[in-house]
């Protein structure tokens, strides 16, 4: 009785964890393009250039990703449009004498996915990440940078593979 409900349950297991896959799913056939407008940026934070360097940051990720060809605005069968909301900067770890040691630079986007052939908002939401550095400019530049890179590949993923 025991051989049978062994050989039983490797049977139903063989059968049915062979049905699972684990491709994930894909952009939907009807959408060929997508359209990448300039994100803005209202985060009140004055980092130079920022706006431009998330949005080329985005549009280099999907030209590599490859799923959705780059196109116009007004002809694309979707678009990703957003703005970066907030931009902190916060001490992270302070030392016993109430010094400093590293500081954390959070930013957040607010993104909108929509499928102009159905005329539908895929979905609406935000992205945060963060990034650690310790005193001085060029650092503080380095962790946005890993910030925004997290932010945008989040970003990527939510549009091509949760389907």
């Amino acid at each position: 009785m025991k051989a049978t409900l062994i050989l039983f349950s490797l049977f139903c297991f063989t059968l049915f964890g062979s049905c699972y896959s684990f491709t994930g799913a894909s952009v939907p056939p009807h959408l060929k393009t997508i359209a990448i407008p300039l994100f803005e940026d209202v985060s009140g934070f004055g980092e130079p250039g920022l706006r431009e360097k998330f949005t080329q940051k985005l549009i280099d990720l999907f030209r590599s990703d490859n799923n959705l060809e780059l196109g116009e605005r007004l002809t694309s069968d979707s678009i990703l449009e957003g703005s970066i909301v907030t931009i902190i900067d916060a001490p992270n770890v302070i030392s016993g004498n109430n010094i400093v040691k590293t500081r954390k630079v959070t930013i957040t986007v607010r993104a909108t996915y929509t499928d102009m052939k159905l005329r539908k908002k895929v979905w609406e939401r935000d992205f945060s990440y963060w990034g650690e550095y310790t005193q001085g400019q060029q650092t503080r530049e380095v962790a946005l940078t890993a910030a925004i890179d997290k932010v945008a590949e989040d970003m990527l993923l939510e549009t091509v593979a949760n389907w």
